[in-house]
């Protein structure tokens, strides 16, 4: 065997390795968090993991970065511009905390960012790096979201799921809320929805996750994922005309039984979306987003770090304004928004579809509802964003779709008398 097979061979090797990694912790980390939570809840296990997540994200940080700092130094063009920003965000998150955190500040806050900046460089890394359309993905993929609909649909009482209410989990305190299950549910869905080309399998994803997080009752992720489906489909439609009519007669179909289809519903959390004056989280929330503009209003600059209770911080964007300052708050809005939107103008309406650029959209869309709306400003849906924008523009430039060069062809000739045919002079 040749020199150059085999070292095609070990590259190739290597790659596999990677993505089993990569996969593994994206699977320990999401479903594999509804999981020990499920058998922590329904009384099989008792919280030898403590809350979980913590603890699978340390044991996978090692193995995780060192397959990022190893494909950087294969391929030096991977570092995109994201790469470096986001980073840059990164080393500023940890300097507000260190040097907060040295000054006194509350210890539960500051340990919560310390091991929010690994969540968010772990789920970085393995959007930029997963290959999100390989059958090994999306058959654990559509495995998964297909058992954490089926334990939601079977524990559910009274249209909610909701382990503590059964009573028998061995540590009930250490049982996750409705939120954790949903983020393990929205991430997989999303991961999987967007590649998928087949519009049947599609529209039953669509169906079982609307199902599943409506019994869950998380509110913002239901929102999420309804605001999802109209984006996907209008990318993947081959007649845009036809499904905005048919999007139309859905629309009317829905307002002319609204109330029937209300009363065949269960009564839970998720209908409150429908009269938010109402709805007490809402004031809970609106009373929160009071208190940071009271915080940004004495603090402008550099905001007050750590001056609330934790877990009563404000749940939206301005969260980053009142601990990172008025700094951070504009880059942070500046990465949910810039790589996405020069993507959104080559892609969004090209003829070709392309499953890489729908997951970036739509984890962008979803975490700029989000962060408007509901989430901490250390949501780790901004990091799978990001992750999918560094590789969607290290492929366009590199990969092989990237788009043809324009530029003309270099001279042949140096100097344009060479390319002129001489005449012959005489001889002597």
């Amino acid at each position: 065997m040749s020199t150059s097979s085999t070292g095609t061979v070990a590259i190739c090797g290597r790659e596999r390795r990677d993505q089993l990694v990569l996969v593994a912790c994206f699977f320990t980390l999401f479903p594999g968090f509804f999981f020990y939570h499920t058998m922590l809840g329904t009384g099989m296990t008792g919280a030898f993991l403590g809350g979980y997540f913590a603890p699978s994200a340390l044991a996978f940080a090692a193995p995780v970065c060192l397959i990022y700092l190893a494909r950087l130094r294969r391929d030096p063009r991977r570092l995109t511009m994201v790469d470096l920003h986001y980073g840059l965000f990164f080393i500023y998150f940890l300097i507000v905390t260190t040097v907060n955190g040295a000054a006194g500040a509350n210890r539960t806050i500051v340990t919560n960012h310390i091991l929010a900046v690994l969540f968010m460089v772990l789920v970085y890394i393995q959007f930029s790096f997963i290959e999100f359309d390989s059958r090994r993905f999306r058959v654990i993929g559509l495995l998964s979201l297909g058992t954490m609909s089926a334990i939601t649909f079977s524990n559910s009482v009274d249209g909610v799921f909701y382990l503590g209410a059964l009573g028998i989990a061995k540590d009930a305190e250490a049982l996750a809320t409705y939120q954790g299950f949903s983020r393990s549910y929205l991430f997989t869905y999303l991961a999987v929805v967007t590649f998928t080309r087949s519009l049947s399998l599609r529209l039953v994803l669509h169906m079982l996750g609307a199902a599943t997080l409506f019994l869950n009752t998380a509110r913002s992720e239901f929102a999420a994922l309804m605001f999802t489906i109209p984006l996907v489909e209008f990318y993947y439609s081959r007649y845009k005309l036809f499904f905005l009519l048919a999007a139309a007669m859905l629309a009317a179909l829905l307002g002319l039984y609204f109330d029937q289809i209300l009363a065949s519903l269960p009564s839970n959390r998720i209908l409150e979306l429908l009269d938010l004056p109402h709805s007490t989280s809402a004031n809970k929330r609106h009373q929160l987003t009071v208190h940071a503009l009271q915080t940004i209003a004495a603090h402008p600059i550099f905001g007050d770090y750590a001056s609330y209770t934790p877990g009563y911080y404000a749940h939206n964007a301005l969260s980053a304004w009142v601990d990172l300052g008025l700094f951070g708050m504009v880059y942070l809005t500046a990465l949910a928004i810039v790589p996405i939107a020069p993507m959104f103008f080559h892609e969004y309406f090209a003829a070709r579809a392309r499953g890489l650029f729908m997951c970036a959209f739509a984890f962008a869309c979803v975490t700029v509802l989000l962060l408007l709306t509901s989430h901490y400003f250390t949501d780790m849906l901004l990091s799978a964003t990001l992750g999918a924008c560094a590789r969607y523009t290290y492929e366009r430039k590199h990969g092989p779709h990237r788009a043809p060069e324009l530029r003309p062809s270099p001279l042949r000739y140096a100097d344009l008398r060479e390319a002129v045919p001489q005449s012959r002079q005489p001889g002597p």
